[in-house]
């Protein structure tokens, strides 16, 4: 899938660092073959502020200020061990004026984990908009912290920023607020497709041809709507679907339950492949709980699929448990394809790269003609893991896939 090349020569994608491996295969799949590099400078004076700009021809003296005319520019954000996020967002802010002020007629921001979600409420009941009721206890929490979320949403706006692309994103009032902010041109993408797809192609889990025998389990209630849609587009009619339910006892623990609205109970579940989604882990502590909760049903098989993957020291040797068979996350966190990030755990990650599978979304958002790929995705798997050295690939499509992905 790659725009027109008419299409292409009015989409510029560049990112907030420098060398940025995610922007530059996003840049790739629209058909821009420049280096990203060659479309802006990250300037940085002595005093060690931050002005990019946007690369023209020194000779062009006609166009000063108009560079960018009729452009649209995709700033292609992403978490860096270089830089903090406080570095990131401010640079997307002054790239995005930089982009305007220079003529663009459209500033698209993709930032796959968008950041300062986890701060998406505020010191008061009305800064932030939850799917339950706020208490007391809720609003003491963020007493004396600012609604950061929204701050940035209302930046973004101000910067230039038009419309902004993520995946998966938690928060209900995050998503409120910046459906408001950007008046409904916010697109929250739910990567159910890519999992699917995986799912069903692959030997990761090991049940019937309907379903027989699988287990798909939402950590919680607010979890359900996603993982039910995951079971929808599995499409598999003997599957089974449990949710769990957690009290948190203080910051650190949590106690797991089978919740009482969960569709099924765990009898009749015993020797199942069993496959816990998440949106995200930061400690594992809350993962590791419930997977070892899950170990009553003495499954055959259990996996913990996470789209955004916080690699942390204390994550990584949580979630070596021995509780955890293999876990599939996605690249929206872009160094968990480091293997020294993987760390131990790379005997049992699986990462799929949905750089491609962006780029058709974004294709889709400016309202390109293209044609979709059936598994818009790449996958990365070390070959410390033991699924690497057997032939998993049921099809010619996925082999190609395969041998794409680590050529």
């Amino acid at each position: 899938m790659t725009f027109s090349t008419e299409q292409s020569r009015n989409v510029v994608v560049v990112s907030n660092v420098a060398d940025n491996p995610f922007a530059i295969d996003i840049a790739y799949a629209v058909g821009q073959l420049e280096d990203i590099a060659d479309k802006i400078s990250m300037k940085q004076f002595m005093n060690s502020e931050f002005c990019p700009r946007f690369i023209s021809d020194e000779h062009d003296m006609d166009n000063i200020g108009h560079t960018l005319d009729g452009k649209i520019v995709v700033i292609v954000s992403t978490s860096s061990h270089l830089k903090s996020r406080q570095e990131l967002a401010m640079a997307n802010l002054i790239i995005a004026r930089a982009a305007k002020e220079n003529g663009a007629k459209k500033v698209v921001l993709v930032e796959p984990d968008l950041f300062y979600s986890a701060q998406d409420r505020g010191p008061r009941k009305d800064l932030g908009e939850t799917h339950f009721e706020r208490d007391v206890k809720d609003i003491k929490k963020f007493d004396g912290q600012p609604f950061t979320a929204k701050l940035y949403a209302q930046l973004l706006k101000l910067s230039g920023v038009d419309s902004v692309l993520t995946v998966h994103n938690h928060s209900s009032s995050v998503q409120k607020i910046f459906s408001s902010v950007f008046e409904g041109d916010f697109h929250n993408l739910i990567p159910y497709e890519i999992y699917a797809h995986y799912l069903l192609n692959s030997d990761i889990l090991n049940y019937g041809d309907n379903g027989e025998g699988l287990v798909l389990c939402a950590p919680d209630k607010g979890a359900r709507d996603f993982v039910k849609q995951m079971f929808d587009t599995l499409g598999l009619s003997k599957a089974k679907f449990i949710m769990l339910d957690k009290e948190r006892t203080n910051e650190r623990k949590v106690e797991i339950t089978l919740h009482k609205e969960s569709e099924h109970t765990f009898d009749g579940l015993e020797d199942a492949s069993v496959i816990l989604f998440d949106d995200m882990v930061r400690t594992g502590s809350t993962v590791v709980k419930s997977c070892q909760f899950l170990k009553q049903i003495n499954p055959k098989r259990l996996v913990f699929a996470v789209t955004h993957f916080y690699a942390s020291d204390e994550g990584r040797e949580r979630m070596a448990h021995p509780a955890i068979d293999e876990i599939l996350t996605l690249n929206t966190l872009p160094t968990i394809l480091n293997r020294d990030e993987q760390g131990r755990l790379r005997k049992k990650l699986v990462v799929l790269k949905i750089e491609k599978w962006l780029a058709q979304e974004l294709c889709s958002l400016l309202g390109f003609p293209q044609t979709d790929e059936v598994n818009p995705y790449k996958i990365d798997m070390s070959s410390k893991n033991p699924r690497f050295k057997r032939k998993i690939w049921y099809s010619d499509e996925l082999k190609d896939l395969h041998q794409r992905s680590h050529s």
